[in-house]
Formats: C-alpha cells, structure tokens, sequence
C-alpha cells in the first residue's frame, strides 16, 4: 500500500501556507467567480482543515490563530472597492463583517481538528508512559 507524504508545518509556516493559498484563492474568485463572497467562504473551509492537519504537533495552537488572519487577507482582492484606500478599507470591514459566519465556521473546523491530535496526542504520550 503506497503511503502519502506527511507534510508538518512550522507555525511560522502554517501562517505562510494559509495566508498565500487563501490570498490565491481570493484573486482566483475574482478573476473567475467576480469576487463572489459565497465561493470564497466555501473555499476557505478546507483550508482551514488542511492548515491543521498540516501543523506540527509542537505548534497546533497556531491553527486557529492564523486561519481568521488568513481569512481577512485573502479577502483583499474579493472585497468591495469603493474607490481610493478608505473606500477599499470600508469594503473590507463590511466583508469581514457579512461574512463572519464563514470565518467563525473555519476557525471552529481547524479548532476542532486541533483538538482532537491534541487528545490523541496526550493519549499516545500515557500508553508509552505505561510501557
């Protein structure tokens, strides 16, 4: 049976990943879905997942830290631009604020993914203690 590899991000690197894939994604939808807010919610729903399926065991705090960081700063090229930079700023405070759901929703994904390798870890450090 092949094995897939097993990538572990730093938390530095877990910041970076999310930021950039979430930033791409954003250009992405509006290029290809004009700036759809919808699609890209939906799209940050994996990413936030794959973020804390892919931190290090030493870092998993750092998931739901840098996923609503990543969240907003992929929202730079979908929001709203109202002309000059208050009117660009105003869009993206209006977009955080309609589209909380979604960032709530992601960072309560990868809160929860943290969780669970957090116990699983804790888990497998007592049976070795019991050896």
């Amino acid at each position: 049976m092949r094995r897939f590899p097993d990538p572990r991000l730093t938390g530095l690197g877990t910041g970076l990943f999310c930021g950039a894939v979430m930033l791409l994604l954003g250009y992405l939808d509006g290029l290809l879905f004009g700036a759809s807010l919808t699609v890209y919610g939906v799209l940050f729903l994996p990413v936030c997942a794959l973020t804390a399926l892919w931190v290090r065991e030493g870092d998993l705090l750092t998931a739901p830290v840098v996923v609503p960081i990543a969240f907003a700063a992929g929202l730079l090229p979908v929001a709203d631009d109202g002309g000059g930079f208050s009117g660009h700023l105003m869009g993206l405070v209006t977009a955080l604020a309609t589209e909380a759901g979604w960032l709530y929703g992601g960072t309560l994904i990868a809160g929860l993914v943290v969780l669970v390798r957090r116990g699983r870890l804790v888990a497998r450090r007592a049976a070795a203690r019991r050896r």
